[in-house]
């Protein structure tokens, strides 16, 4: 862009005399012949070799630094350190000095550390320009005849210090400027007519770069440091330079002599000279004098304004210091080139609407990003007042993420702005700030603006590059493109919206079934939980293959993204069974196919697998399939490995009326009567009498259930009923009199005639039984008879003892002889040698002593009386507890076996004898409860009735009474003796008490002393 179509702005204020005109007054006779400033402080150097300090309050000190004149000055910018050439002698005698400004000697003068002649060739040539490098190891010195001297080492000391002679004699050096990069160090070297660079990296190999035949005056060139990149500036009479190690760069075109060149903060200042009248006037004189004049410009390089631009009366020289721009005319008035903030400069521009150069300066100076965003939100509310619609929404693009999107799109809602809402609604996404509002919003304007590709471009980006709510878009795309939302669910693996949008939109039920084969194990789990029941109404056959992979041996068709085999897996088919309450057929086959494959199912798989057999089972009228199924059915219930609930399977079979079922379960479960009670209900009398015979002997009651449901029904079974009577006659099961009232009360037409053989039968077994007891009566009369003759000959005879041997060796009796009354005789030393008793027949002491611990025992039984009443109370079946102590005799009296006892039995069984030949008490046999009476009255029988000893017992009894001791013979039976009336003991004359061994009783000898409480003895006397 040429120089003269820059934009032009006052961003600077010029201030003169800030100084307040103290370096006028200090200078006032000074003829200044070099400047510098560094470390807070300006120097001046005037052509009598006087140094003058300038500190930030204008306070101005000096010191003679060289004899003659001082020329050349350089002071660091962070080190009090200040480097001098000037003459100390007449001649050309250039002498380097470096002054140390932070010590002082007595004459407060700075402190000097080095003194150099600066000659070249040794020859002495007029110092021009002069350059120090800020880490204190490089120096250099150009000169008129254009030899450049380079000093490596410390610039401080002389001895460190060794100079190299780096260009041969020709143009003056005007310029020089050092720059460090990351991999080199360049030496920028300006003559009159050229402008070359050294790189002096290494020692002793520095080599020459050559980047220009342009040359520039004395204090025309400046190193212009920047953020991007460091340029050497040069300015000629008609542009200006600007270098960089690579070679040359831009290039201004600005006209004018310029006069001193230098680079504050961003910017380039010119000063060059002009000539026409001066527009400054003095405060004491108003008339104008033709003076030479000079122009002082401020460029904006980054931006291409011009910035500043003023006029001002020979300028003497220019200062960067105190981050300031000051600036010294020959009058030595000091003025302070102001810079404005940036917000003024903003505000101005906003005043003349150029907000394009606004955002471009704030950029520059780093302006903060909300700043930035008001800037351009301002900007576009300029373009769209004016109508540059276009350009508004680039502007408004800007400010995407800081700036309310409503605020821009309530702006071109309307439909003639909808491709540039689309625009911006797409930079939204693009910056990942757009929410569902804005996505709805898009494809809404796509779809309005019929742009399918660009919809589709849209939904089909990149992974990366995804910056909108995808289920929003398909949420938008499923109303008006369908297919696209289907395209966009898959590639962003939305799998819901997927399936959804298969099954709802495309009815592809099957395809939905593929796709889920495709998913890993928890998102095929999820998903078929959640369409399974659609998938198997309308893709019933691919769908129950699917869930018997999932639930056996499920592994994902399409392998991960990292080749990574995933592990075979497997799912709980309860969680699946409800899919199937629609289609008991396909459950059937799911769940065939999970016991074929082993896998583990609970008692509800079971229950739900025989219930859809059955429902199966139902739906077939007839044949083959039918059977089948039953045959499946019985299969199941009869497999000990299934776990299926017996109560829950039968009621099922019922509510099926699957018989086979029913019957099988009850013989399962040993109910036998409810078998008999499902003939009795289907009246099928054949399998009635089938079940008795199959299952009597387990419950003999089903033979009088059959009976009863003979007499109860209308069409009695005549065929099975001589049966039936048969077995209950066999087994004793009724009374013949229960018989005929329960075929009198019953509702059939059965007669006394169709049961006449077995009421003949029973009316004979009954006479002989009569017969046979009164048979057995006659013979124990006859045997008690034979008994008291016994007794009588023991009591009154004479029993004569006619044993010749001896029982225990079988010899013949010698003197001395051992006789008992049990016609045992013994030796007296075999007596002695076998008999463990002296009282007792070693032949007959076995079998007494057997029949004494018998009764001992009954004895001991008796004390347990106390401990059943206890059990008794403690336990719920009182009956089984009771029968078990019946069986240990705890219930039986004992009785001595002598004449009274027997006498008295024998009078009670005749008296019982005689009762029973009388005819009872007439009992209503009919009607409400004749069944319990009848029953009641047999109990009182049964329980009041005293049965007689048998034959076996009296007969053991009679042997033990005969068998005694020499002394009397009568002994009992237990240990307890009976008191009984003295006159009725026909031996109580002859009796000697103190024979009896049994009549002194030892309290110390009885273990069960201790334990025994009479107190507690309910039966004690």
């Amino acid at each position: 862009m040429p120089f003269l179509e820059w934009r032009k702005f006052t961003f600077f204020e010029l201030k003169k005399g800030v100084d307040d005109a103290k370096i006028r007054e200090a200078l006032k006779d000074v003829d200044i012949t070099v400047t510098t400033s560094g470390n807070n402080q300006l120097v001046l150097g005037d052509s009598k070799g006087q140094i003058y300090l300038i500190s930030r309050s204008w306070n101005v000190t000096s010191f003679k630094a060289y004899a003659i004149k001082v020329y050349l000055a350089h002071q660091l910018r962070n080190l009090p350190l200040l480097v001098t050439v000037g003459d100390d002698e007449q001649g050309i005698n250039p002498v380097i000095k470096v002054w140390d400004t932070s010590q002082c000697e007595k004459s407060e003068t700075p402190f000097c550390s080095r003194i150099t002649r600066a000659i070249p060739n040794s020859r002495a040539v007029q110092a021009n320009a002069l350059c120090v490098h800020e880490n204190l190891q490089l120096l250099a010195v150009g000169f008129v005849d254009g030899s450049l001297l380079l000093y490596r080492g410390d610039i401080t000391r002389d001895r460190t210090s060794r100079s190299k002679l780096l260009k041969d004699p020709g143009s003056p050096i005007t310029g020089l400027a050092f720059k460090t990069m990351s991999t080199a160090t360049l030496l920028f070297v300006a003559t009159d007519v050229s402008v070359f660079a050294y790189n002096i990296t290494l020692k002793d190999r520095e080599h020459k770069i050559h980047l220009d035949n342009i040359g520039c005056a004395k204090q025309c060139s400046v190193l212009a440091e920047s953020v991007q990149e460091s340029h050497f500036v040069i300015a000629s009479n008609n542009a200006v330079y600007f270098y960089t190690s690579d070679g040359k760069g831009p290039c201004y075109a600005v006209d004018g002599e310029k006069v001193i060149l230098e680079w504050f903060r961003s910017y380039l200042v010119i000063i060059s000279k002009i000539s026409r009248p001066s527009s400054i006037s003095s405060a004491n004189s108003d008339s104008q004098n033709v003076t030479q004049s000079h122009m002082v410009t401020v460029l904006d390089i980054q931006n291409k304004f011009i910035i500043f631009s003023a006029t001002i009366n020979d300028v003497k020289a220019v200062f960067n210091e105190w981050g300031a721009f000051y600036i010294l005319d020959s009058d030595y008035n000091v003025y302070h080139l102001d810079e404005k903030d940036l917000q003024t400069k903003l505000s101005l521009l906003f005043k003349k609407n150029l907000y394009d150069v606004a955002i471009r300066i704030a950029k520059s100076e780093q302006y903060d990003l909300d700043g930035l965003v008001d800037i351009f939100q301002q900007y576009g509310d300029h373009l769209y007042s004016k109508g540059a619609y276009s350009s508004a929404i680039e502007q408004y693009i800007k400010t995407i993420g800081k700036l309310e999107p409503s605020y821009v799109i309530r702006k071109f809602v309307d439909s003639q702005h909808i491709e540039l809402l689309t625009t911006y609604l797409q930079a939204i996404h693009k910056q990942g700030h757009a929410n569902e509002d804005h996505t709805t919003l898009l494809l809404n304007c796509f779809t309005k603006l019929n742009k399918n590709d660009s919809l589709k471009d849209f939904i089909l980006m990149k992974d990366h590059d995804l910056d909108f709510n995808v289920d929003i878009a398909i949420k938008v795309c499923r109303q008006g493109s369908p297919q696209e939302a289907l395209m966009l669910a898959r590639k962003h693996e939305k799998h819901d919206w997927y399936i959804k949008l298969l099954l709802e939109d495309h009815s592809k039920h099957v395809e939905a079934v593929e796709y889920i084969a495709t998913l890993k194990f928890n998102d095929a789990e999820l998903y078929m939980k959640k369409y399974g029941s659609i998938l198997i109404q309308y893709a019933p056959q691919e769908s129950t293959q699917f869930l018997q992979k999932l639930c056996t041996n499920y592994r994902p068709l399409t392998p991960s993204k990292n080749n990574i085999i995933e592990p075979v897996q497997k799912a709980d088919p309860e969680d699946y069974i409800h899919l199937f309450l629609n289609n008991s057929a396909r459950l059937v086959e799911f769940l065939e196919h999970l016991i074929k494959e082993e896998c583990y199912l609970s008692a509800p798989v079971y229950d739900t697998l025989l219930e859809h057999y059955l429902h199966v089972w139902d739906f077939f009228i007839d044949g083959p399939e039918k059977a089948k199924y039953s045959q499946k059915i019985l299969k199941l219930l009869q497999n000990s490995e299934s776990k299926y609930d017996k109560p829950q399977a039968l009621v099922v079979c019922h509510m099926h009326g699957f018989s086979a079922g029913i019957l099988y379960l009850y013989e399962e479960q040993k109910l036998y009567q409810q078998i008999l009670r499902y003939h009795m209900s289907q009246d099928d009398s054949i399998s009635v009498l089938s079940c008795c015979r199959r299952y009597g002997q387990q419950e003999p009651t089903l033979w009088i259930h059959a009976l009863f449901y003979c007499v109860s029904s209308k069409n009695p079974p005549m065929d099975i009923l001589p049966d039936i009577l048969s077995v209950i006659a066999k087994e004793q099961l009724l009374s013949p009199q229960l018989v005929i009232d329960a075929i009198e009360l019953g509702s059939s037409n059965i007669t006394l005639g169709h049961i006449s053989s077995y009421v003949l039968s029973e009316l004979k077994k009954e006479q002989d039984i009569i017969n046979n007891d009164s048979e057995l009566t006659h013979k124990y009369r006859k045997d008690i008879d034979s008994l008291k003759e016994q007794l009588e000959t023991l009591k009154h005879g004479t029993i004569v003892i006619q044993g010749s041997r001896c029982a225990a060796c079988n010899h013949p009796l010698e003197l001395p002889s051992v006789h008992f009354l049990c016609q045992h005789s013994y030796h007296q030393h075999c007596f002695q040698s076998y008999s463990e008793n002296e009282k007792e027949c070693p032949a007959c002491q076995p079998e007494n002593k057997k029949l004494v611990e018998l009764l001992k025992a009954r004895e001991y039984t008796k004390d347990l009386n106390e401990t059943f009443h206890s059990e008794l109370d403690k336990r719920s079946d009182g009956v089984s507890l009771a029968a078990e102590y019946f069986g240990r005799g705890v219930f039986n009296k004992v009785k001595v076996i002598e004449d009274l006892a027997i006498d008295k039995t024998l009078s009670i069984f005749n008296k019982r004898e005689q009762q029973k030949f009388q005819p009872d008490k007439q009992i209503p046999t009919y009607g409400l409860g004749a069944e319990a009476r009848i029953r009641q009255v047999e109990n009182a029988r049964s329980m009041q009735a005293i049965k007689p000893p048998s034959e076996g017992r009296m007969r053991a009894q009679e042997n033990q009474m005969m068998s005694t001791s020499y002394e009397p013979n009568i002994v009992t039976v237990v240990s307890k003796k009976i008191e009984t009336p003295k006159s009725s003991n026909p031996f109580e004359s002859e009796y000697d008490d103190t024979l009896n061994p049994f009549n002194k009783y030892d309290e110390a000898r009885n273990p069960f002393s201790e334990e025994y409480d009479k107190n507690l003895n309910q039966y004690a006397a």
